[in-house]
């Protein structure tokens, strides 16, 4: 015992100590090293045999261990960021309530469309959908559609890299197959909702357009129909070409009438009415002023301003000169209705074309970089590495118990820490719960193990110069 009350040990000598004590004091340690060295050296059988429990006990761990197995898709992230991501995280949020709740909270605080992706793929609407896809509940063992979310999104881990931007999808479950379903299926998940929730200026146009056209394709059809109906009543095809084709055909009557008059006065002046020349000539102007007036209209009664209906007795197959004006307006009106209505649907659609194909460009788009695939190889449990470290564990244990038992025997049986200490685990032996009375069970089980082991102790130093 040093000056200071210190307890000296060959392992720590005191620095005040003289040299001839201070190397004499690294003697003693040696010599404690060396009989700790040749103490383990004993016991290479007790290690072994602890080494081999080890290895048995972990290579039924690591085999009663299901296998997983892990299937990965990487995604590209689009090309540009689209305002239209906004705006569809905003909708979404209304639509799913608390699943992008938060997502939502922090919207302007997303930086990169993958940021987006991800709030996505992990909210609850998409997670739901895949749950009733699958059945997840049922691979699962969950009763809750709660509790399968929960499994879900433990087996699916979705992270972005901050540099390429790649946003990569692991699945895991004890299916191969079904690990590469489930990850492709989150891509086709991810796909229809960003379609779907995409409420971009271009979306908006689009169906502000698809609606309007409905209802002037309707108004154009009515149009149409009105017209037709117009100009089957009245024979009526164009208007305007069918009054020019009746003014020259009037003109060219009357021409034929006068020029026929003319003749007929000068027979007159010749020949009695008597005459077949000039009853012929007569009868031929009669015949002519007859076709003027049916095609001018004027013998029509003043009740009927139409005239006798197409097909009928006197009718004409077209209307008369005198009836073109007000056909005319009225045909005019449905015209150019029906024309009007043709612009507008012309144009319309033109736009609804562009809007199309500005939505497609706005809506950030799912560009698949490496698909799922089924996996190979598991990706748990590592077999090796339990067996290694349960065989390590196990073989560094056997050391300490080694060296702790000796160190327990080594303490005076009179020391009041050691009968301490056998006293607790007395008491703790007595009042287990688990002890069973007859000596069977899990403490007699215990009891064995813990009797093997204390055969398998190193004797004392004592012990062993005897």
């Amino acid at each position: 015992m040093s000056t200071h009350g210190v307890i000296q040990s060959p392992e720590n000598p005191d620095p005040d100590l003289g040299p001839s004590m201070v190397q004499e004091a690294r003697v003693d340690s040696r010599q404690w090293q060396a009989e700790r060295l040749r103490l383990l050296f004993r016991q290479r059988r007790f290690f072994c045999q602890a080494a081999a429990i080890g290895l048995f006990a972990s290579s039924l761990i690591a085999f009663s261990i299901p296998k997983t197995y892990t299937s990965t898709t990487q995604l590209m992230p689009p090309d540009s960021q689209s305002t239209s991501g906004m705006a569809m995280m905003a909708a979404f949020a209304a639509k799913s309530g608390g699943g992008l709740g938060s997502v939502a909270g922090d919207l302007l605080g997303l930086k990169t469309t993958g940021a987006l992706f991800i709030g996505v793929l992990r909210s609850q609407t998409s997670q739901e959908h895949l749950i009733q896809q699958f059945n997840l509940k049922k691979i699962y063992g969950s009763r809750l559609v709660m509790d399968a979310r929960l499994k879900l999104d433990e087996n699916t881990s979705i992270s972005e890299d901050r540099k390429s931007g790649i946003i990569t999808i692991s699945v895991t479950d004890r299916s191969p197959a079904g690990a590469a379903a489930l990850a492709n299926a989150y891509v086709n998940q991810l796909n229809s909702m960003v379609v779907e929730l995409s409420s971009s200026s271009a979306r908006r146009e689009r169906e502000f357009l698809e609606e309007r056209l409905k209802v002037v394709k309707q108004d154009l059809d009515d149009a149409s129909d009105q017209l037709a109906q117009f100009s089957s009543k009245n024979n009526t095809l164009d208007i305007q070409q069918e009054g020019r084709a009746m003014l020259d055909a009037a003109a060219n009557l009357s021409g034929q009438m006068i020029a026929a008059q003319s003749q007929l006065e000068g027979l007159r002046q010749i020949y009695t009415d008597n005459n077949p020349r000039v009853q012929s000539l007569n009868a031929r102007v009669t015949e002519l002023r007859k076709q003027l007036e049916r095609l001018s209209g004027a013998n029509r009664g003043p009740g009927n301003s139409v005239g006798p209906a197409p097909g009928s007795p006197g009718g004409l197959p077209y209307p008369s000169i005198q009836n073109l004006p007000l056909l005319g307006v009225k045909y005019a009106d449905y015209y150019r209705r029906a024309k009007i209505e043709d612009t507008v649907y012309e144009l319309l659609t033109e736009q609804y074309e562009l809007a199309k194909v500005e939505e497609a460009k706005e809506t950030p788009s799912v560009k698949v970089l490496d698909p799922a695939k089924i996996p190979e190889k598991k990706s748990f449990p590592p077999r090796s590495g339990i067996m290694f470290l349960g065989t390590f564990l196990i073989f560094a244990l056997s050391i300490v118990w080694v060296l702790g038992s000796t160190r327990w025997d080594e303490v005076d049986p009179e020391d009041p820490r050691k009968i301490f200490l056998q006293e607790i685990s007395g008491a703790l032996q007595a009042q287990a719960p688990w002890a069973s009375q007859n000596g069977g069970g899990p403490r007699s089980t215990t009891q064995r193990i813990w009797n093997w082991l204390r055969r398998r102790r190193p004797p004392t130093s004592g012990q062993a110069d005897q």
